[in-house]
């Protein structure tokens, strides 16, 4: 199943909030119906947000009739300062858009139409990139599963969160695929309910057992020893290995280190952003107040009463236990291995 795809000119995408009980697609050349579906999170994950900020910039300016290249680049700014205010903390969101950018700038000498063809082969590009880095992902990871184990997850970090197969659930399809047997407790994820509604959807088609608990659940669960490792996702990753990733991530990862059960964060180097040194410089979300007052459309705080809903919480890099990446799996002291695999991949690039 493809998340989001490039059809003839315009973006198709599942809509994600309806969720498990319809399968709708949207498909549209409307950069505004875009922009909506990911503040909405119709379009969610944080790789998925890359590749949909990529395909935002093509469908915010495709049209755009001067042959002035100089003023085509002042189009595509405007596009990436418009997808840019959407969601603050996933990372890749931010570094695909910035990579649209510099295909445009460094190309200004050329037609205006050459370089819509360049920014479009781009984003095609960030896509395939996102897919083999999920695979990739997906082998690493599998190394760590027992056989058999029992898996708890938190949020939804599958095909639907990334333009692939996924980051944390690759590697429990991947390590399914090998043959071990896996089961799975998925966190409902409050309070849009990712889990519940997306993780469980994915994994139930995939023909992975799950059981749905809800949030303040996983630490009886843990008790219990029903579960043998933590695997989540991330929106944002600091260089010091802090990571941010859906709210309630922090709570999961504390619990875990109490009971002695190792916690795993799977994201592709794309989400690491070096030029954070710490969690606490992350910015993190908030989300509309009437997701929690009103989720689902019924109302269960009563009128006039404060919410705070932050999408995210950072977990400190103290309670993980390894990251995996496309390019391998990074251990503590993470500030070393992150520094380590940029190096490297700055090398490869010379």
């Amino acid at each position: 199943m493809k998340s989001i795809e490039w059809i003839g000119g315009k973006v198709r995408f599942i809509d994600q909030t309806k969720l498990p009980t319809d399968e709708i697609f949207v498909e549209t050349d409307d950069l505004a119906v875009l922009i909506d579906a990911i503040r909405t999170l119709k379009v969610r994950g944080a790789p998925a947000l890359g590749v949909a900020a990529a395909y935002g910039v093509i469908l915010g300016t495709q049209r755009f009739p001067s042959e002035n290249s100089q003023e085509f680049y002042e189009a595509v700014q405007q596009t990436i300062s418009m997808i840019a205010q959407t969601r603050p903390t996933a990372r890749n969101l931010f570094g695909a858009l910035e990579r649209m950018r510099s295909v445009c700038r460094l190309n200004l000498h050329k037609s205006v139409e050459r370089i819509k063809r360049m920014l479009l082969d781009e984003a095609v590009l960030i896509h395939a990139e996102d897919a083999e880095m999920c695979t990739a992902i997906g082998k690493h990871g599998a190394a760590l599963i027992p056989d058999p184990s029992t898996i708890l997850t938190h949020c939804n970090t599958g095909a639907l969160a990334t333009g692939g197969e996924g980051t944390a659930q690759s590697i429990i399809t991947t390590a399914f695929e090998q043959g071990k047997k896996i089961s799975v407790y998925a966190d409902e994820t409050r309070p849009l309910l990712q889990g519940a509604r997306l993780t469980a959807w994915e994994l139930q088609k995939r023909g992975i057992h799950v059981t749905v608990i809800t949030d303040n659940a996983a630490a009886v669960v843990m008790a219990m020893k029903k579960i043998d490792l933590v695997l989540v996702g991330a929106d944002r990753i600091a260089a010091n290995g802090d990571t941010a990733n859906k709210v309630g991530t922090y709570n999961v990862a504390i619990i875990a280190k109490e009971h002695g059960i190792p916690f795993y964060v799977a994201a592709p180097t794309s989400t690491i952003d070096v030029s954070i040194a710490e969690g606490a410089r992350i910015p993190i979300e908030e989300r509309d107040p009437k997701e929690v007052s009103e989720g689902f459309g019924k109302r269960t705080v009563p009128k006039g009463v404060s919410v705070y809903s932050p999408a995210f919480d950072v977990t400190p890099h103290a309670y993980i236990t390894a990251i995996v990446t496309e390019r391998g799996i990074l251990r503590p002291p993470f500030a070393q291995s992150i520094r380590a695999v940029f190096q490297e991949s700055s090398e490869h690039a010379v």
